[in-house]
C-alpha cells in the first residue's frame, strides 16, 4: 500500500496567509455557474460516477451488526435489484461504491461482511478514529483507537483534528500529533484528516491546517466529521483545494480530498465534481485521490438514475 511519507515541519508554509470567505465563494460561483449538466445522460453518468467515489457511513448511535452488514451490502451492490430500459444490467450490478466508513467498534462486522461477499479487494474500510468527533482525548487513547481498528480490518483511519489547537494557533503541537497517528497507520492504512471545518474559525485557519496535516502526511484532507453546523461547503473545499495545489507545487506529492457532511443530493456532488474537474483536473476524479463522505447521498443516486434508465 502506498502512503504519503510524513516532511519536516515547515513555518514558512503557513505564513503570509491571507483568504477570505467572500473571494471563495465568488471563485466558487464563477467555476461552477461554467459548467451546466442538463441532459438524463449526463446526469446519470455524474451520478454513477459520484457513487464509486462515495465512502457510504454510518455513524449512528445506535449502530449494530446487523446496521453494519446491510451498509456493506448495500456499498457492493447498490443497484442489485435495479432493472434497466437497455442492456446494462451487468454494468449497473457491477458498480460499488470506494468504501464504507463505520466507528472503530463496527470494523471487523464490516470485514466480516466484506469477506462473505468476496469483496474486501474492491471496497475499502474506513474507520473514524482519534476521539471522533471532538479529538478531545488523551493522545494515547487516540492512537490506540487508530491500531485497534487497523487490526480489525480498517484499511482507511478517518483521525479527527483537535481544533483546539487550530484557534490558539499551535501548530506544531498539532503536526506532532497528526505525525504520530500517521506512524500508527504505518503503511497498513491510508490516513484521512478530519478538519472539523464549521469549528476552526477562519478560512486562513483552515489553509494553514490543511497545509499542517499534508506536511505530517495524511493522505487525504477532509473537511468535516457531519457533526458540526458547518460541514462540507464548495467554498471552504476551494480554500482546501488551494492547499493541495500549493502544497504539490512545493513537494510534488499529491494529497486527496474528501467533503463529508452536507452532499445529499445528486445535484450537490455534480458541484463538487466540476469543482475538481476545474481546479485539481480529471486525475482527481479517481478514488484514491477524491471521495464523498455521505450516508445519503446514495439514497438520492439510486432515485435519480431510477428515473432516468
Amino acid at each position: 500500500m502506498h502512503v504519503n511519507e510524513t516532511i519536516p515541519f515547515e513555518q514558512s508554509w503557513i505564513e503570509n496567509v491571507n483568504i477570505q470567505l467572500r473571494g471563495l465563494e465568488a471563485a466558487v460561483k464563477l467555476i461552477v455557474s461554467h459548467c451546466h449538466v442538463t441532459s438524463d445522460e449526463n446526469i446519470v453518468a455524474f451520478a454513477l460516477k459520484a457513487l464509486t467515489l462515495t465512502d457510504l457511513t454510518t455513524l449512528a448511535g445506535d449502530d449494530c451488526e446487523s446496521n453494519v452488514e446491510r451498509l456493506c451490502v448495500r456499498a457492493c451492490y447498490p443497484f442489485f435489484n435495479h432493472s434497466v430500459k437497455n442492456d446494462s444490467n451487468e454494468f449497473y450490478k457491477s458498480l460499488h461504491t470506494a468504501a464504507v466508513c463505520v466507528y472503530p467498534s463496527k470494523v471487523k462486522n464490516a470485514y466480516d461482511t466484506l469477506k462473505r461477499l468476496n469483496m474486501l479487494d474492491k471496497v475499502q474500510i474506513a474507520s473514524v478514529a482519534t476521539g471522533f468527533p471532538t479529538g478531545l482525548y488523551p493522545l494515547q487513547s487516540r492512537l490506540d483507537e487508530i491500531k485497534y481498528a487497523i487490526e480489525n480490518g480498517a484499511t482507511e483511519i478517518d483521525i479527527v483534528i483537535d481544533r483546539s489547537l487550530v484557534l490558539t494557533h499551535n501548530w506544531t503541537k498539532l503536526y506532532g500529533e497528526v505525525v504520530e497517528m500517521r506512524k500508527a497507520c504505518g503503511n497498513r492504512a491510508h490516513l484521512k484528516t478530519i478538519l472539523g471545518i464549521g469549528e476552526c474559525g477562519t478560512m486562513e485557519n483552515v489553509y494553514k491546517a490543511s497545509m499542517i496535516c499534508m506536511m505530517a502526511g495524511a493522505d487525504f484532507i477532509k473537511t468535516s466529521t457531519g457533526k458540526e453546523v458547518v460541514n462540507a461547503t464548495l467554498p471552504v473545499g476551494l480554500c482546501m483545494i488551494r492547499a493541495i495545489q500549493e502544497f504539490h507545487r512545493l513537494t510534488k506529492k499529491n494529497v486527496g480530498l474528501k467533503p463529508a457532511g452536507g452532499v445529499r443530493t445528486v445535484n450537490d456532488a455534480i458541484k463538487w465534481i466540476i469543482l475538481i474537474k476545474e481546479t485539481l483536473g480529471m486525475e482527481y476524479l479517481q478514488p484514491h485521490l477524491f471521495r464523498f463522505g455521505a450516508s445519503g447521498l446514495l439514497d438520492d443516486i439510486e432515485k435519480v438514475v431510477k428515473s432516468k434508465c
